[in-house]
């Protein structure tokens, strides 16, 4: 699972796009851990509260010249849905995710009507090594009457087992964050 590190919004393989109206998108703050010997979720991690979990599936991104503050947040980005099936293929399984991504206006966002974001998929092993991960951009359209609007993406991989059982492996869905958001959920946890 390579990942692609340039500024540009390449199309991914396998990847569609689909805007949602923003009323029909779930407001549950997912972490995406999921356990691959079903593709079920791990129950300990959905809905966490936990501080350090909580940000990877939200994110926020400030507008320039703006504190690192809720006063200064131009967007907010949500993981809100994930839907995961597994299918085993000899010494590999095949992934298919559905995820739905939110972007949402925050008090600095001015007159600006799309956001663009970065989440990633990885996979780790029963040690929480990352044995492989990758980028996905995420470019999300807000109309200006709206608060907030979504995009779903339809993800397909193919992740080589190399003998291991498929259970001691999991997949992890996150925000890729930047130092400044890393502080800010420090600082503001409630968010």
């Amino acid at each position: 699972m390579p990942g692609s590190g340039s500024g540009a919004r390449p199309r991914q393989p396998g990847t569609r796009r689909v805007s949602l109206h923003p009323k029909r998108a779930r407001w549950a703050a997912l972490i995406g851990l999921i356990a691959l010997s079903g593709c079920s979720w791990a129950s300990g991690w959905l809905g966490s509260s936990e501080p350090a979990a909580r940000p990877i599936a939200q994110t926020a991104l400030f507008a320039p010249g703006q504190p690192h503050q809720p006063a200064g947040v131009a967007f907010y980005g949500v993981l809100s849905e994930v839907t995961a099936k597994c299918d085993r293929a000899g010494d590999a399984l095949r992934l298919a995710l559905d995820v739905v991504v939110v972007g949402e206006r925050g008090p600095a966002a001015g007159g600006a009507g799309a956001v663009d974001l970065w989440y990633f998929v990885a996979v780790t092993g029963p040690d929480q090594a990352i044995l492989g991960k990758r980028l996905f951009p995420v470019h999300i359209e807000i109309p200006g009457s709206a608060k907030r609007a979504a995009v779903s993406d339809h993800l397909e991989q193919t992740i080589p087992l190399g003998g291991r059982p498929p259970g001691d492996l999991n997949v992890v869905l996150g925000f890729q964050q930047s130092p400044e958001a890393i502080d800010f959920y420090r600082h503001y946890p409630g968010r």
